[in-house]
């Protein structure tokens, strides 16, 4: 497979009263085609942000400070509003959190999902409308053509999140950006969402970009995975190797916070203590390292790169420690043993 999309060094920062949030500070990844990268991590951490740097999608106060972000060799973060327009629901879908908040309450959604096909493809009013009925039942809502002209409080929360997927796929885009489109749902439609995903980039073969807090839905969807915290990536891995051999003590931790099926019953939980750092005040050492059980003086005075630490892929398994974990597992181990 061929690099689609290549982000280089991308920065953003947002003005406030005390200074600039250093919301993403140097983050770079490849997407290839029809592969699906999961970004997980807190809330805070610059999933988000990142992800609405690559088409600029970004309020007054945000400011991108350097990078590239290069959609098949094109540089989107160098073209003109009207070129990057083309970009955004062409090129570029994206499935936002909150369905509710998302779609015009007071436009119906014929109306609302006809728009980008008459603006990217220049459809006929009503070629749009019987295309936006086929893509309803595409995602699984039947009787198309009459529920185009309901509102989107007419839809449940699932149904909403399921017109939100056929308009952003509705143009046919190469790169499918979903910010966390699961998360005000129950565990069933959930499910069910992440099942149509999938199902739409096998047929189609677009690019998918999933963020989430939940990493038991990255292992069922996702084929490579970036963990990011205060605006680094601090791993990213093929998925298998992430999760067989996490080499992040933040990576580590969060995997011992899911639930397990198979494990015994009254086990609690790993939690990890303390707070994500202050993005206004940001260390320019480990910003991991009041949080982490493996730190050393290093980690205090220096902010570790991100390196290949194996070989798990062409691309590699990288990490941003200056700690091995598995040297530290195995003192460990091998210390009890004795005792």
């Amino acid at each position: 497979m061929s690099v689609l999309l290549d982000v280089q060094e991308l920065q953003t920062r947002f003005q406030v009263r005390k200074g600039y949030v250093y919301a993403v500070n140097g983050v770079s990844f490849t997407l290839e085609e029809g592969e699906t990268l999961a970004v997980v991590g807190e809330s805070g951490c610059g999933k988000s942000v990142t992800m609405l740097s690559l088409v600029r999608l970004l309020p007054p106060a945000a400011s991108i400070e350097n990078g590239k972000v290069l959609l098949r060799g094109e540089d989107l973060l160098e073209l003109n509003l009207r070129q990057l327009r083309d970009v955004r629901g062409g090129e570029v879908g994206m499935i936002f959190q909150d369905p509710m908040t998302s779609l015009n309450p007071f436009i119906n959604i014929g109306t609302q999902m006809a728009e980008p096909l008459v603006y990217h493809r220049g459809m006929s009013k009503s070629d749009a409308l019987a295309r936006s009925a086929e893509l309803l039942e595409m995602v699984g809502i039947p009787d198309g053509e009459a529920r185009l002209r309901d509102y989107p409080h007419q839809f449940s929360g699932g149904m909403r999140q399921r017109v939100m997927i056929a308009m952003s796929m509705s143009c046919e885009p190469a790169v499918l950006i979903a910010d966390e489109p699961t998360t005000a749902l129950d565990v069933t439609i959930q499910a069910q969402i992440v099942e149509l995903v999938k199902e739409l980039r096998d047929r189609s073969g677009v690019a998918v970009i999933w963020i989430t807090h939940d990493l038991s839905v990255v292992a069922g969807i996702a084929d490579r995975v970036i963990v990011m915290y205060a605006g680094y990536i601090v791993e990213e891995a093929p998925v298998d190797a992430l999760f067989e051999d996490p080499r992040h003590p933040y990576t580590i931790g969060l995997m011992g916070a899911l639930p397990s099926l198979t494990g015994e019953t009254g086990t609690r939980l790993t939690t990890i203590g303390g707070s994500p750092p202050d993005l206004v005040d940001l260390p320019d050492f480990c910003p991991f390292h009041l949080r982490c059980p493996y730190v050393i003086d290093r980690c205090r005075k220096e902010n570790p790169m991100l390196e290949v630490v194996a070989e798990a892929s062409e691309r590699g398994h990288r990490a941003a420690c200056w700690v091995d974990i598995r040297e530290v597992n195995i003192e460990s181990n091998a210390g009890a043993a004795s005792s």
